[in-house]
Protein backbone atom coordinates (compact mmCIF):
# COMPACT_ATOMS: atom_id res chain seq x y z
CA UNK A 1 0.00 0.00 0.00
CA UNK A 2 2.60 2.03 0.79
CA UNK A 3 3.95 1.85 -2.82
CA UNK A 4 0.62 2.42 -4.32
CA UNK A 5 0.23 5.24 -2.25
CA UNK A 6 3.81 6.90 -3.48
CA UNK A 7 2.93 6.44 -6.39
CA UNK A 8 -0.20 8.64 -6.09
CA UNK A 9 1.50 11.44 -4.18
CA UNK A 10 4.20 11.48 -6.95
CA UNK A 11 1.49 11.94 -9.58
CA UNK A 12 -0.54 14.38 -7.44
CA UNK A 13 3.23 16.40 -6.90
CA UNK A 14 3.79 16.48 -10.67
CA UNK A 15 0.02 17.39 -11.33
CA UNK A 16 0.25 20.34 -8.94
CA UNK A 17 4.10 21.16 -10.27
CA UNK A 18 2.38 21.56 -13.74
CA UNK A 19 -0.22 24.16 -13.03
CA UNK A 20 2.32 26.03 -10.50
CA UNK A 21 4.09 26.41 -14.17
CA UNK A 22 1.42 26.88 -16.16
CA UNK A 23 0.04 29.62 -13.10
CA UNK A 24 3.75 31.31 -13.66
CA UNK A 25 3.77 31.74 -17.80
CA UNK A 26 0.13 33.24 -17.22
CA UNK A 27 1.41 35.78 -14.75
CA UNK A 28 4.42 36.30 -16.94
CA UNK A 29 2.14 36.67 -20.09
CA UNK A 30 0.04 39.30 -18.42
CA UNK A 31 3.43 41.17 -17.46
CA UNK A 32 4.36 40.55 -21.18
CA UNK A 33 1.18 41.80 -22.25
CA UNK A 34 1.24 45.30 -19.94
CA UNK A 35 5.02 45.89 -21.24
CA UNK A 36 4.93 44.74 -24.88
CA UNK A 37 5.48 48.29 -26.05
CA UNK A 38 6.76 51.49 -25.20
CA UNK A 39 4.91 54.43 -23.02
CA UNK A 40 4.71 58.06 -24.94
CA UNK A 41 6.98 59.56 -22.28
CA UNK A 42 9.55 57.22 -23.25
CA UNK A 43 9.57 57.90 -27.02
CA UNK A 44 9.42 61.44 -26.13
CA UNK A 45 12.54 60.64 -24.31
CA UNK A 46 14.57 59.32 -27.10
CA UNK A 47 13.37 61.51 -29.98
CA UNK A 48 14.22 64.21 -27.35
CA UNK A 49 18.03 63.08 -27.31
CA UNK A 50 18.50 62.25 -30.96
CA UNK A 51 17.03 65.45 -32.23
CA UNK A 52 19.91 67.05 -29.40
CA UNK A 53 22.72 64.96 -30.79
CA UNK A 54 21.71 65.54 -34.31
CA UNK A 55 21.60 69.02 -33.73
CA UNK A 56 25.66 68.86 -32.35
CA UNK A 57 26.67 66.95 -35.28
CA UNK A 58 25.39 68.40 -38.42
CA UNK A 59 27.18 71.91 -37.85
CA UNK A 60 30.00 69.78 -37.24
CA UNK A 61 29.20 67.86 -40.47
CA UNK A 62 28.68 71.28 -42.32
CA UNK A 63 32.21 72.33 -41.01
CA UNK A 64 34.12 69.75 -42.20
CA UNK A 65 32.81 70.29 -45.85
CA UNK A 66 34.15 73.68 -45.80
CA UNK A 67 37.37 72.67 -44.51
CA UNK A 68 37.48 70.31 -46.90
CA UNK A 69 37.04 72.16 -49.55
CA UNK A 70 39.07 74.88 -48.33
CA UNK A 71 42.19 72.35 -48.51
CA UNK A 72 41.21 71.54 -51.81
CA UNK A 73 41.09 75.00 -53.06
CA UNK A 74 44.83 75.58 -51.30
CA UNK A 75 46.16 72.28 -53.26
CA UNK A 76 44.96 73.62 -56.56
CA UNK A 77 46.37 76.83 -55.93
CA UNK A 78 49.39 75.76 -55.40
CA UNK A 79 49.47 72.93 -58.12
CA UNK A 80 48.56 75.83 -60.93
CA UNK A 81 51.30 77.89 -59.32
CA UNK A 82 53.93 75.61 -59.86
CA UNK A 83 52.78 74.32 -63.52
CA UNK A 84 52.53 78.37 -64.29
CA UNK A 85 56.00 79.18 -63.20
CA UNK A 86 57.48 75.71 -64.80
CA UNK A 87 55.65 76.96 -68.23
CA UNK A 88 57.68 80.22 -67.87
CA UNK A 89 60.74 78.82 -67.17
CA UNK A 90 60.44 76.15 -69.81
CA UNK A 91 58.90 77.93 -72.63
CA UNK A 92 60.43 81.31 -71.90
CA UNK A 93 57.49 83.27 -72.02
CA UNK A 94 54.67 82.87 -69.50
CA UNK A 95 51.38 81.61 -71.04
CA UNK A 96 48.97 83.49 -71.96
CA UNK A 97 45.58 81.75 -70.63
CA UNK A 98 45.34 78.67 -68.42
CA UNK A 99 44.38 76.78 -71.27
CA UNK A 100 48.08 76.84 -72.68
CA UNK A 101 49.03 74.95 -70.00
CA UNK A 102 46.66 72.07 -70.83
CA UNK A 103 47.44 72.05 -74.34
CA UNK A 104 51.33 72.34 -73.74
CA UNK A 105 50.71 69.12 -71.52
CA UNK A 106 51.56 70.58 -67.81
CA UNK A 107 47.94 70.06 -66.94
CA UNK A 108 45.70 67.18 -68.14
CA UNK A 109 42.69 69.53 -67.34
CA UNK A 110 41.94 72.67 -64.96
CA UNK A 111 41.34 72.01 -61.80
CA UNK A 112 37.82 72.74 -60.26
CA UNK A 113 37.58 76.03 -57.94
CA UNK A 114 35.66 73.94 -55.32
CA UNK A 115 34.03 77.32 -54.00
CA UNK A 116 32.34 78.04 -57.38
CA UNK A 117 32.73 74.22 -59.06
CA UNK A 118 33.84 75.64 -62.16
CA UNK A 119 36.88 75.71 -63.38
CA UNK A 120 36.50 79.63 -63.73
CA UNK A 121 39.73 80.74 -62.26
CA UNK A 122 40.72 84.37 -62.22
CA UNK A 123 44.23 85.06 -64.07
CA UNK A 124 46.92 88.00 -62.78
CA UNK A 125 48.31 88.68 -65.88
CA UNK A 126 51.83 91.26 -65.13
CA UNK A 127 54.23 92.68 -67.64
CA UNK A 128 56.74 92.07 -64.86
CA UNK A 129 59.25 89.08 -66.00
CA UNK A 130 59.51 86.75 -63.65
CA UNK A 131 62.73 84.98 -65.05
CA UNK A 132 65.65 86.63 -66.65
CA UNK A 133 65.49 84.38 -70.47
CA UNK A 134 61.48 85.46 -70.15
CA UNK A 135 60.86 87.11 -73.21
CA UNK A 136 57.27 87.60 -72.96
CA UNK A 137 54.87 88.46 -69.63
CA UNK A 138 51.77 86.69 -69.55
CA UNK A 139 50.00 84.75 -66.27
CA UNK A 140 52.07 85.04 -63.05
CA UNK A 141 49.71 84.06 -60.76
CA UNK A 142 46.01 82.76 -60.38
CA UNK A 143 43.19 83.21 -57.35
CA UNK A 144 39.90 81.65 -56.82
CA UNK A 145 36.69 83.52 -58.45
CA UNK A 146 34.65 82.83 -55.55
CA UNK A 147 33.82 85.98 -53.85
CA UNK A 148 32.56 83.82 -50.40
CA UNK A 149 34.68 84.44 -47.26
CA UNK A 150 37.28 81.67 -45.60
CA UNK A 151 36.61 80.44 -42.27
CA UNK A 152 39.84 82.41 -41.06
CA UNK A 153 38.14 85.41 -42.52
CA UNK A 154 39.38 86.23 -45.42
CA UNK A 155 38.11 86.11 -49.00
CA UNK A 156 39.03 83.36 -50.98
CA UNK A 157 39.96 85.72 -54.00
CA UNK A 158 43.02 87.31 -52.17
CA UNK A 159 44.44 83.41 -51.64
Amino acid sequence: MLQGGDKFGQRARRHDRFHRAAADTSVAGRRLQRFRGFTLLELMIVISIMAILISVAVPMYNQSIVQARESVLRSNLSTLRNVISQYTLDKQKAPQSLDDLVQAGYLRQLPIDPMTRQANWEVVQEDVLMAVDQQEPGINDVHSASEMTASDGTAYSTW
